[in-house]
């Protein structure tokens, strides 16, 4: 009876129930891979579509504008010492985003990641508040925090210490915004490593500073170098936070990203558009820089 039991139930499974079975069962980019020609076509051509909308139509259309204006005249405008100052601004504030964030970030991430103490479920998730806060409520906070009544005004005037509209709000802003690229990219590598390495380079008598820049440093260089990367990119297109903070007060607070906004408004297209064009080149620069230094994170050599 139970052989004829399983005949039945034998049966009853058609090629059709078979093949709906097995392509549940498969993993899911070998479903995509299995797409007709047609609906590979239409997948494709939405892609492209959409990804042409959003960032080659703006940069097509910048590209335009810059030939219309004409190449002296955005030159003329870029040379204004206003607009030096503001990229030089721009690259001061970034310089000193990287430096700190390579720092901070690499020990947030072996503290997080490494460490067992109270609260590191909250330091963990504040290290992400940058991205889902808006940098332009960010720099109202700091407003409340630093401004002129602000909860921290009387020290800060006791002390001597400007934030508003001066280089140190821009450098807080910019760190704040540029907190979480580095540290995030470290806490991954750390994690995915595990800790097998250290513990035989202690075990062998290393100290923590040798099994640091002998073993982790080495096999986190490449996460290290990607978050970066990233947190340059940020600093460097930063607007909103530093435009709160920073006021951009011509040739004192004014970085290259409130130099365009300002610039705009007051009708100076060239210096905009070249402005512009300058940060959209070494945008561009900084996406190769992080294409290169993902695929060495994958392969893990240099």
């Amino acid at each position: 009876m139970l052989e004829s039991v399983q005949q039945t139930q034998t049966a009853d499974v058609t090629p059709t129930t078979l093949a709906a079975v097995s392509a549940f069962a498969e993993p899911t980019h070998l479903r995509w891979a299995h797409l007709q020609p047609a609906g590979r076509a239409l997948l494709v051509a939405t892609v492209g579509l959409y990804v042409s909308a959003i960032l080659l139509g703006p940069l097509a259309a910048l590209g335009v504008e810059l030939a219309h204006v004409g190449l002296g005249a955005t030159l003329q405008a870029l040379a204004k010492p206003n607009a030096i100052a503001a990229l030089k601004m721009s690259l001061v504030l970034t310089a000193i985003s990287v430096v700190v964030n390579t720092v901070v970030g690499t020990l947030g991430a072996l503290a997080i990641v490494r460490q067992r103490f109270w609260g590191r479920a909250l330091v963990n998730a504040l290290a992400d508040l940058p991205l889902a806060v808006s940098p332009v409520m960010i720099g109202l906070a700091f407003i409340l925090l630093v401004g002129r009544d602000g909860w921290l005004a009387p020290v800060l005037d006791r002390i001597g210490l400007k934030v508003m509209f001066s280089f140190t709000g821009l450098v807080i802003a910019t760190l704040f915004v540029a907190l979480p690229y580095t540290l995030r990219e470290v806490v991954y590598v750390l994690e995915e490593l595990g800790t097998s390495e250290e513990e035989a380079a202690a075990t062998l008598g290393a100290s923590p500073w040798q099994v640091f820049w002998r073993v982790t440093l080495p096999n986190i260089r490449f996460g290290l170098g990607y978050g970066v990367l990233m947190a340059l990119a940020r600093s460097l297109g930063e607007f909103g936070a530093v435009l709160v903070l920073g006021g951009s007060i011509s040739g004192q607070t004014q970085t290259a990203t409130t130099f365009i906004h300002d610039a705009l408004e007051e009708r100076e297209t060239a210096g905009a558009y070249g402005m512009a064009v300058v940060l959209a080149l070494t945008s561009v620069v900084l996406l190769l820089g992080l294409e290169w230094a993902k695929r060495q994170k994958k392969v893990g050599r240099p």
